[in-house]
């Protein structure tokens, strides 16, 4: 079994995708369900987790119904206004949606480093574990200071980092990242996505060996029981196609017994989202 832990879907907006500049334009068109259906047929993909790209709740209730007519999406991560005085009332509602699995903010655009721990945000993510919701940490290495303060503050929340945290594999900068998240991973809470590693690199011109250190590295950290496997389709499509993505994974775990590969490819992401 494989389960995709972190995918997208959309209808191209162009103000409401602003961030999908010229330098993107593979990524200007709607990216939907049944387009994503024969590529995990063709890639034997079982299932995914659809995460938020747009920071707003018609996003979650868009993603919300797409889980409840494709059988494939397997749970949701979707956004509401966590420092909101009305999160009490929100995540109630939100808690009797079972497709949806927990949230996520686009802390990477935050001009704040410190974004994580302003009052208004940990008092929202305080408010998570009753209803078992995850949550997804998606920041660049220059704000992995907050976020080893922010995770410490609570034991009983799931996290995990997107994207091994954004690593700048294109410019070689490996050692103040992987200090971070050597220390970040001693959290046992503290899960990590091995996804959108080719974007961080040079989109044109990446090799399968410029991502070993930073698969070594989480793999040292965070050990086969805190890693999960996602494509960032459609992002990956600027650096990749899906089958380039898979395969870097795929080559990487050639060497692990059969079971800690199913653990990479599935298990961590049923059991870290609670997926059926």
């Amino acid at each position: 079994m494989i389960i995709d832990a972190h995918q997208h879907f959309w209808q191209y907006d162009p103000v409401k995708h602003d961030w999908i500049n010229e330098e993107m334009q593979v990524l200007r068109k709607d990216f939907l369900p049944d387009s994503l259906a024969k590529i995990y047929k063709a890639q034997s993909i079982d299932g995914c987790v659809a995460v938020q790209a747009d920071q707003s709740e018609a996003e979650t209730t868009f993603l919300v119904q797409l889980a409840r007519e494709y059988d494939f999406i397997k749970g949701v991560v979707g956004w509401t206004d966590l420092r909101s005085p009305r999160l009490a009332e929100r995540l109630a509602a939100y808690a009797k949606m079972p497709e949806l699995s927990g949230f996520r903010h686009i802390v990477q655009a935050e001009p704040d480093p410190r974004f994580l721990m302003q009052k208004d945000f940990l008092e929202g993510i305080r408010q998570l574990a009753p209803y078992h919701f995850t949550y997804d940490i998606l920041v660049y290495p220059h704000q992995l200071d907050a976020v080893l303060d922010f995770v410490r503050l609570f034991p009983n929340q799931a996290f995990i980092i997107d994207h091994l945290a954004k690593p700048y594999i294109k410019d070689g900068n490996f050692t103040g990242w992987a200090n971070q998240m050597r220390q970040i991973a001693l959290s046992p809470h503290i899960y990590c996505k091995v996804s959108g590693m080719v974007t961080e690199a040079d989109w044109q011109n990446w090799q399968y060996e410029d991502f070993v250190p930073y698969l070594d590295l989480v793999f040292e950290v965070f050990g086969t029981d805190r890693l999960v496997f996602g494509s960032d389709w459609p992002v990956c499509l600027l650096a990749g196609n899906y089958p380039d993505i898979k395969g870097i994974l795929h080559r990487y775990l050639e060497p692990f017994p059969e079971t800690e590969r199913q653990k990479i490819w599935s298990q961590n992401a049923l059991d870290f989202y609670g997926l059926n």
